[in-house]
């Protein structure tokens, strides 16, 4: 049996060792547990309307987010970690027409948008009581994700599974055809190696020569703590503004900041709390929601100079893959490169070919 390692231990690494084959492989997976991105993270799953102009990406996404429903199915995630709850579009009146003809466009190739309906104001307000009377568009397909919940989730499954867990930081070197893993003054030596560690990527590839385009950006959200019967909200996305994210159970997040210049700080700041709050406040009918009590969640994500994920075999190591950038849209998309990534290594014979979803991968190596 081959042994593989997996440094990084956020929603690619977790989902890999989830899915990789332990008929084929012994898996150890190594994660300090510090500055990570998904364990602070919850994402809206409901990329179809996004302006972004780069269209691998949006490939990327949008298969990103039809997988869940096999996700969900694999895994059995709970509604507690992943639930379908449908998402409001909040926009100029003007522009929701504009959006509309988009999302009916779109959803010739992705039918898991569902239902596609501008809601009258009172219809708004009925699906989330929070907001003042204004127009919206409603997606049926769209849905939510707890980052933290869904490591949890799937610590546990992976450990049934006989996954080997190490909370340490681990250094790599090449051993002739294989690798070693250095953690905590003992080695290990393994047939195969994914890196999937944010943005200490960089670091890691550096220890054995090579360069590559990913650098740290900080991302702070509020979770607050509520009364409200959240159980049925749909997930909201505000022009020029944060998200607001309900949960089960009175749970509702606020998120999230995008700081390129904060490196690998998680230090909460007054300054984050005030720029998601005010930016939530014209679309709310009273200031209730954020007297709650409340507390931050910080993590540091990893993006490339051109904001685009990349990942995939290293292009002379075919023993040697990664994943990296995922930016703020790694909920959606780091389950679906995880299951691309354990195909790889599960099926070598096939010649697996991702430029539908990225530029060539030495775009990123130096």
């Amino acid at each position: 049996m081959k042994k593989i390692a997996i440094i990084g231990g956020g929603i690619i690494g977790m989902t890999l060792a989830n899915y990789l084959d332990t008929d084929k492989f012994e898996i150890s997976l190594f994660d300090d547990e510090k500055n990570q991105a998904t364990k602070a993270s919850a994402g809206i799953i409901s990329p179809w309307l996004s302006k972004r102009r780069n269209q691998k990406w949006y490939q990327l996404a949008k298969d990103g987010a039809a997988f869940f429903e096999k996700l969900k199915t694999d895994f059995e995630l709970t509604d507690e970690v992943y639930e379908k709850c449908g998402t409001l579009f909040l926009r100029k009146n003007s522009d929701l027409e504009e959006l509309e003809k988009l999302a009916l466009e779109r959803r010739k190739n992705a039918p898991e948008m569902g239902e596609i309906k501008v809601l009258s104001k009172e219809e708004t307000v009925s699906l989330f009581p929070l907001l003042k009377p204004i127009e919206s568009l409603y997606l049926s397909g769209g849905a939510r994700l707890d980052g933290k919940a869904y490591l949890a989730h799937l610590k546990k499954r992976a450990q049934a599974r006989g996954v080997k867990f190490f909370a340490e930081r681990a250094t790599i070197l090449k051993a002739d055809e294989k690798w070693e893993i250095v953690h905590k003054g003992e080695s290990d030596v393994v047939d195969d190696l994914v890196l999937c560690p944010g943005p200490a990527l960089k670091e890691l590839l550096s220890e054995i020569g090579i360069d590559v385009d990913v650098r740290p950006q900080k991302g702070q959200l509020l979770s607050f703590k509520t009364d409200f019967d959240t159980k049925d909200w749909p997930v909201l996305f505000l022009e020029g503004a944060a998200d607001i994210i309900p949960f089960q159970e009175g749970k509702i997040l606020i998120g999230a900041t995008h700081e390129n210049e904060k490196g690998w700080d998680l230090s909460e700041s007054e300054a984050a709390f005030f720029d998601l709050t005010e930016g939530i406040k014209p679309y709310l009918s009273e200031s209730k929601l954020i007297e709650f009590p409340y507390h931050y969640r910080v993590g540091t994500r990893a993006y490339s100079a051109d904001f685009s994920p990349f990942f995939g075999p290293h292009p002379a190591f075919s023993s040697l893959a990664f994943a990296s950038a995922l930016g703020s849209s790694g909920l959606t998309t780091g389950p679906y490169i995880a299951y691309l990534l354990a195909q790889y290594f599960n099926h070598p014979e096939t010649k697996w070919d991702y430029s539908i979803y990225q530029k060539d991968i030495n775009t990123y190596l130096k």
